[in-house]
């Protein structure tokens, strides 16, 4: 049986007793391989690991948890969310497995459907033009998508037409390995960093395969917050080095970095040694070598 990752992202931190009954229900049917919680972001991502079919168990009991014990209108994270169990992909490591990953997925989103969340398929699950990209549904936050929704706009793929009173929403796809990256800066402002993100992601021109947002964290200093979709040609090295380039006219500079979950050993080859990954340890956090582990 292959395995398969999965990367659920709950709108919860700092709430060790939620955390620690989330650990518990995501631990059933899979291992975890990788806990990460940011107070600022108002979010925490578990890293599993599992075969198809426990893989789905343990994702159903955390969506179930999730709807138990997060409220969403209580939501204060800088992180865009529209949902307590926010987003649910399901990671294939060879691309034999991508079938088997993208069924698992379904499945997944049928059950979380199940339980009144409305699920929405992004990525290359998508089924309907636009849809494709998690800002399509999270632009405005939850008030909006509640709007969306009741216009009859917005459909759900799996579940009831409109949110969960309180667990309001889930995001679920099929995917290759991705590097979720964040990029702190010295020097620089709340504008400063989402200019650099603006010109840093995809869609501003920059490099292929990247998302990027800029914020404040509550020590003060600017970030630039990345999702990098093919951290194999775009890697975190060539993302640093486009920070730096764009941030230095504007007067700042990267100083230090953070990984959220883990990474190929490919995504680092290049990783310049002045802006050091906070806390990060190569036999946690890449994948090659966790799996060994």
């Amino acid at each position: 049986m292959p395995v398969l990752l999965a990367v659920p992202n709950v709108s919860v931190a700092g709430d060790e007793e939620v955390l620690g009954r989330l650990a518990a229900a995501f631990g059933r049917g899979a291992q975890i391989l990788d806990f990460h919680t940011d107070a600022d972001h108002g979010r925490s991502v578990f890293t599993l690991a599992g075969e198809p079919g426990g893989l789905t168990e343990a994702l159903l009991a955390g969506a179930e948890e999730a709807v138990e014990a997060i409220d969403m209108s209580s939501y204060m994270g800088a992180h865009p969310a529209i949902g307590a169990l926010d987003v649910c992909p399901v990671v294939w490591l060879r691309e034999e497995d991508r079938d088997t990953a993208r069924t698992e997925a379904v499945a997944v989103a049928a059950q979380i459907g199940g339980l009144g969340v409305p699920v929405f398929l992004y990525g290359e699950l998508a089924r309907g033009r636009g849809r494709s990209e998690r800002a399509y549904f999270r632009g405005g936050g939850l008030a909006e998508l509640w709007l969306r929704m009741e216009a009859g706009e917005l459909r759900p793929d799996f579940g009831p037409p409109e949110p969960h009173p309180r667990a309001g929403a889930t995001l679920a796809t099929a995917r290759p390995p991705l590097a979720a990256f964040n990029v702190e800066l010295e020097g620089a402002d709340l504008t400063t960093a989402r200019a650099v993100a603006a010109e840093l992601r995809e869609a501003g021109g920059g490099a292929p395969g990247v998302r990027a947002i800029g914020l404040v964290l509550s020590s003060g200093r600017a970030q630039v917050s990345t999702n990098v979709h093919d951290p194999l040609t775009t890697t975190l090295g060539t993302v640093v080095e486009e920070v730096r380039r764009l941030a230095a006219p504007l007067g700042a500079r990267p100083v230090e970095a953070e990984l959220v979950g883990l990474i190929p050993a490919a995504a680092v080859v290049d990783y310049p040694a002045d802006v050091p990954i906070r806390g990060f340890d190569p036999a946690r956090h890449v994948i090659e070598r966790r799996l060994r582990g």
